[in-house]
């Protein structure tokens, strides 16, 4: 190395690289020289450079200079400071806790601190029970990656309706705010691929599979791609052939752009192991075979790609068990005779079209006719309001002579999967537009045949006497609802019904407030803040199971029970969640003498049992494994379109044995694979540590302050005690560049600390 003026130590400056560098080593190979160097204003490492004569003539070695230690004081003391700061996660063990507004639990610290963070290529999923807080521990985990500066580009994929959760979520508890691409957005986006123009972004499951929109996203990275209802990212396997299905394919896309990849779900397999390891193949190809090796590893605990909690496992600090125990009635009641007969010439109707529409191969028309059943199952208002609907749009089409009866097919789970008012839209134009009559003659037999219904309907209502609003009334009484302490949750599927019970719960002397899909993310705050503060009982569409929490609610009545029963646990998981001090008592109105509520009602009893067996509530959750190869929604519409007689299907659901009803259900809840094991020792000497070594927020602040006093920013104080940065006027901003030459002054002062530390060998 004698012909080489430099050696490792030495700085160098040149054109070669973009700042000056400290050389590690150096290697001579012939006529080149390799070089290993570092920056000295990044820390980047360059990794190996090979040089010739021409650029090795071409660099500068950078001379020490002597130090008079003249520079400023202050800038000294902020950069050192401001590195100590961004250093904290060193230090404070559970740094994203201190900085986030969240109340951490045991399970939460073990699942982010000892699972997660712990790997080096981070791919996991998380799939612990309802309520267990997975959004929390994604927050967490992606607050300890952005302060470790691994990670800068997030990407988030949820189900439709969950977004303004996660937004929400986000912002309060961890003030991380995300940009939603839609449809809206990315049209306005022009001439750039959005998924590269923001950090941090939110989109939609069935958005985000589209080919278009799947397409622009294939050609951006992520530092972090967080994926929640993962299981909604399935694929089968049937002999030597795997069915891939379009949110498969994201699933594909997303794994192959994402440095980390986190799967969130509470339901991961549903009692198909085969579709559990193709899930979890999106995470880590190739690392289980087959379904044996992922038995085997699971059994032995090597389970590295995920981790499941069950709820009755989740304690608190000081051992008490998270969730009070819950309490689930199904009320029945009996039809009146006008009612019965209302109900037995819209099933009528809703039969005779549903056939004639499968047998055009009119798919979108049958699921139409089904929502007017799910309708007068909510209420009797609910249904007329949609039979006025569709009568009035099929005259108009009639007078015109343009009608619909058109063929295709609707993807009813990403209908499922919208946002409700999305929802609600789509649904009233399938009611109000499309119908099997393919003759002028048929739809005028059609449209006599809705003013029949329509004023059954209307007598009923002048009655006053809807038998389902009785027995809702009988409970209030029993309930005995005193003072505004204690409150009550209402949920019904259709935002009529929730109009109609708002009507009459304001007319019996009870404060009301309401929540639907329609409000705004900041509406539906106030709603669940005027709830705590002062109304008796809140009546909620199925918006209120998303992104609210009502756990100072004890008492929840399910008006009408939805065909889809992930719904139902999401109702529950409002109030039945962490911070509930009270026994949950839910109640389920069912209508035993119609052909739904005799399904549920069946369904209900046999699940009882089941709970029984399992000393667990948790029946709720896998519900739909109860019924062997069936969904709830296919027994009811089998029954409701005469396919099958209502005792064929009562026979079918009571043929299952209650052992092996157990043993579904213990296989859909992933029992074998659950963790049970919590070191609460661990986590507490951890958190211990941590409030010893974490930064105190007072000091925090006064950093704060005092940076921007050096720098000249104005601050302003508020009464909250919160401080605001001053808007720069117009006239000011000229001083951009000074505060910018200010803040360079106190990086090189830094620089140069750095740099005498290492030279004189001291301790700092």
């Amino acid at each position: 190395m004698k012909d080489l003026p430099f050696g490792p130590g030495d700085i160098l400056e040149g054109d070669y690289w973009p700042e000056p560098v400290r050389v590690l080593t150096v290697t001579r190979a012939g006529t080149l020289t390799q070089l290993e160097v570092v920056g000295t204003e990044t820390g980047r490492f360059y990794g190996e450079s090979w040089l010739g004569g021409t650029e090795l003539a071409s660099l500068k070695i950078r001379t020490p200079e002597g130090f008079t230690f003249s520079g400023d004081g202050e800038a000294a003391f902020l950069a050192l400071e401001a590195r100590r700061i961004r250093l904290a996660h060193l230090f404070d063990p559970l740094q994203a806790v201190h900085t986030s507004q969240v109340d951490p639990l045991p399970h939460q610290i073990d699942a982010v601190y000892h699972h997660m963070l712990r790997q080096a290529r981070l791919r996991f999923l998380l799939a612990d029970d309802p309520g267990a807080g997975k959004t929390i521990m994604a927050g967490l985990l992606l607050k300890e990656l952005k302060y470790r500066s691994l990670v800068e580009r997030t990407l988030i994929v949820v189900p439709g309706h969950l977004i303004d959760q996660w937004l929400r979520e986000m912002r309060e508890r961890f003030w991380e705010t995300f940009r939603v691409v839609n449809r809206a957005t990315l049209k306005g986006s022009w001439r750039e691929n959005l998924w590269r123009a923001h950090p941090q972004l939110i989109t939609s499951l069935d958005f985000a599979k589209q080919e278009d929109v799947l397409a622009s996203l294939a050609e951006v990275d992520w530092d972090l791609v967080i994926v929640d209802e993962a299981h909604k990212l399935s694929a089968w396997r049937y002999g030597d052939k795997t069915k891939k299905t379009q949110r498969y394919r994201l699933g594909e896309v997303l794994s192959r752009t994402s440095r980390f990849l986190l799967f969130l779900t509470a339901t991961p397999h549903r009692g198909d192991p085969e579709n559990f390891r193709l899930l979890l193949e999106l995470l880590e190809p190739g690392m289980y075979a087959n379904v044996d090796i992922l038995s085997e590893a699971a059994r032995r605990g090597e389970n590295i790609l995920f981790l499941r909690r069950l709820k009755e496992d989740l304690k608190t600090f000081d051992g008490v068990p998270l969730f009070p125990p819950r309490h689930v009635r199904t009320l029945t009641y009996r039809l009146s005779p006008q009612e019965r007969e209302l109900y037995a010439a819209l099933t009528r109707y809703v039969r005779e079209q549903y056939n004639l529409a499968l047998n055009q191969e009119k798919r979108n028309v049958a699921f139409a006719l089904l929502i007017l059943q799910r309708r007068l199952a909510s209420s009797v208002r609910a249904a007329r309001r949609s039979l006025e609907r569709r009568r009035n749009r099929l005259s108009q089409l009639l007078k015109l002579g343009r009608w619909l009866s058109e063929k295709g097919y609707l993807d009813e789970e990403a209908l499922e999967d919208a946002p409700e008012l999305e929802r609600w839209k789509k649904e009233e134009e399938l009611i109000e537009r499309l119908t099997a009559a393919a003759t002028r003659n048929e739809l005028e037999a059609e449209i006599a045949q809705l003013d029949a219904i329509i004023q059954l309907a209307r007598e009923v209502e002048r009655s006053g006497e809807e038998t389902k609003l009785s027995q809702l009334k009988r409970l209030f009484s029993e309930l005995a609802l005193q003072g505004a302490q204690e409150k009550l949750l209402i949920f019904t599927e259709s935002r009529d019904t929730m109009e109609y019970l708002t009507e009459q719960l304001s007319a019996w002397g009870y404060s009301v407030v309401k929540l639907h899909g329609g409000m705004g993310l900041d509406e539906r705050i106030r709603a669940e803040h005027e709830f705590r503060d002062q109304a008796q009982v809140m009546v909620s569409t199925e918006a209120g199971g998303e992104g609210i929490n009502l756990q100072f609610c004890s008492l929840m009545v399910n008006y009408d029970i939805p065909w889809n029963p992930n719904r139902l646990e999401q109702r529950m998981g409002r109030i039945h969640r962490y911070g509930q001090r009270k026994e949950v008592y839910i109640y389920n109105l069912v209508a035993e003498d119609t052909v739904e509520g005799e399904v549920l009602r069946r369904l209900f009893k046999k699940l009882e049992a089941i709970r029984e067996a399992m000393g667990s509530d948790r029946v709720f959750d896998v519900i739909q494994e109860v019924i062997p190869g069936r969904s709830l929604a296919d027994l009811i519409v089998e029954a409701l379109t005469g396919r099958r007689t209502l005792d064929e299907i009562a026979a079918e659901i009571e043929r299952v044995p209650d052992e092996e009803a157990l043993r579904r259900a213990r296989e859909a809840a992933l029992e074998a694979l659950a963790t049970r094991h919590i070191d609460l020792k661990k986590v507490l000497g951890e958190e211990r540590r941590a409030k010893e070594m974490r930064l105190v927020p007072e000091y925090i602040e006064q950093f704060f302050i005092r940076a921007c006093s050096f720098l000249g920013i104005p601050l302003e104080r508020r009464r909250d005690g919160h401080y605001r940065l001053v808007p720069v006027p117009a006239s000011l901003r000229r001083r951009t560049v000074e505060f910018q030459n200010r803040y360079g002054e106190v990086q090189r002062t830094y620089r140069d600390f750095t740099f005498y530390k290492e030279e004189a060998g001291r301790s700092w």
